[in-house]
Parts: C-alpha cells; structure tokens; sequence
C-alpha cells in the first residue's frame, strides 16, 4: 500500500487526494468533499463496486467535533474487463461529504482504503485532515458533484418495485420488478442487500414494456443461513442517460 498525503504525489502514483474544505449549511451542517485525481488509465471504485472491484473503506474516528460523515456518491461508471463488471469512476472523482457537527470548530480527520486499477489493481491508504471554514460560500466543484447524484424514486416516477425470492444453491434468487420509465441506453441494475454479511451478485437486466427487471442472487458470506430485510434492499438502475436510487421492495 502507497500512503498519500493532502499534497500532490509524484508524477508515477496513479491517484493524487485532497479534502475540499467546503462550506457551512443554513441548519449548521458542513459540506465538503473527497477531491481525487486519476492519473490516465486508472479507475477506482464507487461504493457498491461489483465484483471485479474493491470497495472504499473510511474511517472519520480521528475528526473533531464530528457526529457523522454521509457520502453523497455521484452517479458512477460502468467498467467491463475480462468479462467482469465493476462500478466506479476515471479521470476524477469529486465525492461530497456531508458532515454533522457535535458543536465547535470541525476538523476533519479522513483515513480510508481505496483501490484503484488500471492492468493491475493498487489498493492505497489514504490519510486527509482539514479543518471546516465558517463560510456560506459555495464551491461550485462540489456543487456540480452534487447536482450529478442519481434520481430519487419519486424523481424517476418509479410506481411500483415489488420483490419475490426463491430458493438457490448456497443462497436465494432475488427477483426484483420495478415500474418505472426508461432511463435511456442499455440499462443495468446495481443490488445491494443493506445487510454487511450478505454478497450480491451481478444482476441479469431486463425490460418488458414499463418493467425493469433484475434477478440476482444473494448469500451469506460465510455460507449460513439467513432472513432478508426487504427494507434494506437498494437497488442502483445505471442507464445510458441518467441513474436512479431505489429503496426497499415490496
């Protein structure tokens, strides 16, 4: 593993950092964002990175008046190599994070694993301080980051997203069946199970008419049985166009 600082690194890393300060909130909230640069060739990860990738790893414990850190992940890109998918970002990724302050000044203390790929796949360390300015001025490359978020359900006129299982080796099938528009291109679906001891594998898309449908299958990471939470569902719809985010089933 590479440590990186806030600087620029040399000519020859494939990936440089830097935490973007942000601005404050009207309710006192902060917003800032992970700033990365991919030298050419390279990608990394989105948060749910399929199965050719490596998921990103943060840990905010070191931050100072700090209650909790969401990241606010803009729509991703859909990478095939070798027959296998993985989801993620080239060229740069500008992740917003929002951040609940505890009271006091805010420091920002980010020390997280990332991977990044290009023939090779390179995981890095990464460790970012900043401390939060008291400032309503936005900065508009977080702002356009922001504005390049996937729809919500009600945004995509999603309808209806009703889900049946059935049993499968080592596992389930989940089938998922979503009323919603087209969202343009060849669409693809993204499942995660929201349960961190459950492995999801690349869904089988299809559309019949006003129907996306997805069949997936799921199972335990260390083979034993289990009950899903149909409410901790989330479904990711990646089209040519657009990309929309789904909670829950039916």
């Amino acid at each position: 593993m590479v440590p990186l600082a806030p600087a620029a690194a040399g000519a020859d890393e494939p990936v440089t950092a830097e935490l973007r300060p942000g601005w404050r909130l009207p309710n006192g909230d902060h917003m800032a964002a992970l700033h990365l640069r991919l030298a050419p060739g390279w990608k990394t990860y989105w948060r749910a990175p399929g199965e050719a990738g490596i998921p990103p790893v943060f840990d905010w414990s070191g931050s100072d008046n700090v209650a909790r850190v969401t990241a606010l992940w803009p729509t991703p890109h859909v990478f095939r190599q070798s027959g296998a998918r993985s989801v993620g970002y080239k060229g740069e990724l500008v992740l917003p994070l929002r951040i609940s302050g505890s009271g006091g000044p805010v420091t920002l203390e980010a020390n997280m694993m990332i991977g990044v790929c290009s023939d090779i796949c390179v995981p890095q360390t990464l460790h970012l301080e900043a401390m939060l300015p008291d400032t309503v001025t936005v900065d508009p490359m977080i702002a356009a980051a922001l504005a390049e978020a996937p729809f919500t359900a009600r945004e995509a006129r999603v309808s209806a997203v009703r889900c049946s299982v059935s049993p499968a080796k080592g596992g389930i099938t989940l089938r998922t069946e979503i009323d919603m528009p087209a969202i343009g291109g060849a669409e693809e679906t993204v499942v995660e199970a929201g349960q961190p001891e459950l492995w999801a594998s690349e869904p089988k898309t299809s559309r019949v008419g006003g129907t996306l449908v997805s069949e997936t299958r799921l199972m335990h990471m260390e083979g034993k049985p289990f009950a899903l939470d149909r409410s901790k569902l989330r479904f990711t719809v990646l089209g040519g166009d657009a990309a929309v985010d789904i909670q829950g089933c039916g």
